[in-house]
């Protein structure tokens, strides 16, 4: 390996100018512009608090475009890759928890190790298990998962995730018609049309940046964010009160059972260590029991943090400024006019400072500064829990970049190569890892802000991420009033690119089994949500079906000469065929899966053709043979020559002909048997097949339609 393949980067330098390098300062700080609110509303996406988008937008974009091999390709957080990590950890942790957040960071370095180790091994290859109608399907059912999962936050109402994705969406329209926080609506509605306006008319404006721009500073001017801390006893309900303290008795519950597990597990391995299978069972009997302890305590919190999301409470100022809080339904007197809500999350309350609010919801406290370098917290039992997870994280991810690569590479002339794009990808996402960033990716939209700035190498990413890293150091405190429904709006903006129905179109016109295939997969998809992963192996799962149904039932048609003197398909373009002499011909490799297939419709043509003389195989198309191919046809020459027929081939290639030789087939075939051309082959047997025929022009050596 040379040095400039171990370091890429080193050719960016080749005959570079100070216009170049200016061409990539202004590409870098434009794609910067996007990505710092873009990365946020991934994170938000991700289930990450939305600093943590910072973070992945600060390291990750400058280590890909250094050990990759794209020059204008934009990495960081994207859409579908936020997707995949949420619903990976969804089953593992709290979003937005210390534990949650531990989980992504090791799901970013499982990732990107997978993929380091394929671009090492040099099997970028492996990607092609995802056929495009699969990745179409899947990519338009993420956009529609994508889009929906923002309602919450544009509403500014609060829901629990469901079993299914259906009824968290079903949750939602309900919260939404129960409630709906309408500046939070027309917060978010009106960057999503000012963003939607600029792309259409004025291209060139960075329209993500002005809605967020715009919308910051109007929620900082109105007080879009209203929130205020109160005791318990500021709750003048008893049920309310109530509900508050059951709903944190659940984490007592919780953290109580969480310890007996621990005993349990430790007996359980003890037992087996020992190997006292009495003590086993009742182990086992034992982490039976508080696995359905734990799943009634959720599913209470769950329904309890519900009913407390739904209430909706009047406050009324006291004499000392203090607000006392009461249903609003009771209508009490003197209440402000607002409308309060208890801010539940998935921590237990404060019951000395609970949280209540009553206008939007923004980004908040994002810590000032760079993030800290430490190794992710590494438990190797977690670690090969998410390694199935990192796998499609993985492989999608790297999908997309070398999709969005390949595009950037064809209109640039660039060389790409996949399994260098797989090291800089692997490696932005382990060392991102480092620095508290979750799995990112090639973006289709800033990569193609990116050329479009005139970047002409990776160098524009390193600009990129050093804008990141001082907005982290000395802007931050600007991104506090950023409403949240307005992230939901760049989100649900940038996935309207990924919706794509004419791919469905295209699948089938191409093959209707594909179209089937990426229909199939998108329904599925949207089907097992939030379980994403299950839609994407029934894609693939049917993908290699068909692959094995086609590969073991080629074509094998007989051939005959068409109005051009061309040798074509008697079948499908109807010609007659010679009574005498047949051409067969074998379209794939022929191998244990397929070998008798052509043995069977051989023998078929040999027993309806009672007047056969010669059998040529045309063996073109066949460009490949095993052992249980060579042992079929060893079988078919015995056959048809048993018979009182003969056989010859033609168009051999020179592997199977190797196969041919080890095997000494080429002997039992006879060398005057081999032909170089179909041509060659129907002159020279041509005469002796039709000694003494009755046919008097042969559909092999002139043209002949089928009479009607």
């Amino acid at each position: 390996m040379t040095v400039k393949q171990f370091l890429p980067f080193l050719g960016w330098f080749q005959g570079y100018s100070k216009a170049a390098l200016r061409q990539d300062a202004i590409a870098g700080v434009t794609v910067a512009l996007v990505l710092i609110p873009q990365s946020m509303a991934y994170a938000q996406l991700a289930g990450m608090p939305a600093f943590y988008g910072l973070y992945a937008a600060l390291l990750p974009p400058i280590v890909a475009a250094l050990f990759g091999s794209s020059r204008q390709l934009a990495t960081g957080p994207v859409a579908v890759v936020s997707l995949l990590t949420s619903v990976s950890l969804a089953p593992l942790a709290t979003a937005g928890s210390q534990e949650y957040i531990a989980y992504a960071l090791l799901l970013s370095l499982a990732a990107g190790i997978f993929q380091f180790l394929l671009g090492v091994l040099r099997l970028g290859l492996v990607v092609n298990f995802l056929s495009h109608p699969v990745v179409n399907g899947f990519t338009n059912a993420g956009a529609l998962i994508i889009a929906t999962s923002q309602l919450p936050a544009m509403f500014g109402v609060s829901v629990d995730g469901g079993e299914h994705y259906y009824e968290t969406i079903i949750a939602t329209v309900k919260s939404a018609i129960y409630y709906t926080h309408w500046p939070t609506l027309t917060m978010g509605a009106a960057a999503f049309l000012m963003m939607f306006l600029l792309k259409k008319f004025a291209p060139k404006v960075p329209n993500v940046l002005v809605a967020v721009v715009l919308t910051t500073v109007i929620s900082w001017a109105i007080g879009f964010q209203h929130e205020g801390k109160a005791p318990l006893t500021a709750i003048q309900s008893e049920k309310v009160r109530q509900m508050v303290t059951d709903f944190n008795a659940t984490f007592a519950a919780k953290a109580e059972a969480d310890k007996k597990v621990q005993k349990a597990t430790a007996d359980l391995a003890a037992a087996e260590k020992d190997g006292k299978k009495q003590d086993m069972l009742h182990a086992d009997y034992d982490l039976k029991v508080l696995a359905a302890e734990i799943s009634s305590i959720r599913a209470r919190q769950t329904h309890l943090r519900g009913d407390l999301r739904y209430l909706l409470l009047a406050a009324v100022q006291q004499a000392d400024r203090k607000l006392f809080f009461y249903l609003k339904d009771d209508k009490p007197v003197g209440a402000d006019g607002h409308t309060w809500r208890l801010k539940v999350g998935n921590n237990k309350l404060d019951e000395n400072e609970l949280p209540f609010m009553s206008g939007g919801s923004v980004v908040g406290d994002v810590p000032k500064g760079l993030p800290k370098v430490a190794v992710p917290p590494f438990d190797m039992t977690t670690f090969i829990h998410l390694f199935a997870s990192a796998i499609i994280v993985s492989l999608l991810g790297f999908m997309e970049a070398i999709s969005i690569a390949k595009a950037l590479a064809a209109k640039s002339g660039q060389r790409l190569d996949p399994n260098q794009e797989l090291i800089g990808q692997g490696l932005a996402n382990i060392l991102g890892s480092f620095t508290n960033a979750y799995p990112v990716s090639g973006s289709f939209s800033r990569s193609a802000v990116n050329m479009q700035a005139g970047a002409k190498t990776g160098l524009s990413s390193v600009f990129t991420g050093i804008i990141v890293g001082i907005a982290l150091l000395f802007f931050t405190p600007l991104l506090y009033h950023l409403p949240q429904s307005v992230l939901a709006a760049v989100i649900m903006m940038a996935v309207i690119g990924l919706l794509n129905v004419s791919g469905f179109i295209h699948a089938y016109t191409a093959k209707k089994y594909d179209g089937i295939i990426s229909v199939i997969t998108f329904v599925m998809t949207l089907g097992f949500a939030p379980h994403l992963d299950k839609g994407i192996m029934i894609g693939v799962g049917l993908s290699l079906l068909v692959f094995l149904y086609k590969s073991m039932r080629p074509n094998v048609v007989s051939l005959s000469r068409d109005a051009a003197l061309d040798l074509r398909d008697s079948v499908a373009h109807g010609l007659n065929e010679c009574r005498y002499l047949d051409m067969i011909r074998f379209d794939g490799p022929l191998f244990f899966a397929n070998a008798s297939y052509l043995e069977d419709h051989i023998t078929e043509r040999v027993q309806n053709k009672k007047e056969l003389r010669h059998l040529i195989i045309a063996a073109g198309g066949m460009n490949d043979i095993d052992a249980s191919g060579e042992e079929v046809l060893s079988l078919v020459i015995s056959s048809v020559r048993s018979s009182g027929r003969d056989i010859s081939f033609c168009e051999v290639n020179e592997t199977v002909m190797e196969v041919f030789k080890r095997t000494h087939l080429l002997e039992k075939i006879g060398r005057d048997h081999l032909y170089s051309t179909m041509d060659k082959a129907v002159r020279a047997v041509h005469e002796s097949a039709h000694r003494n025929s009755e046919e008097d022009i042969c559909p092999l050596s002139s043209f002949c339609y089928i009479s009607r």
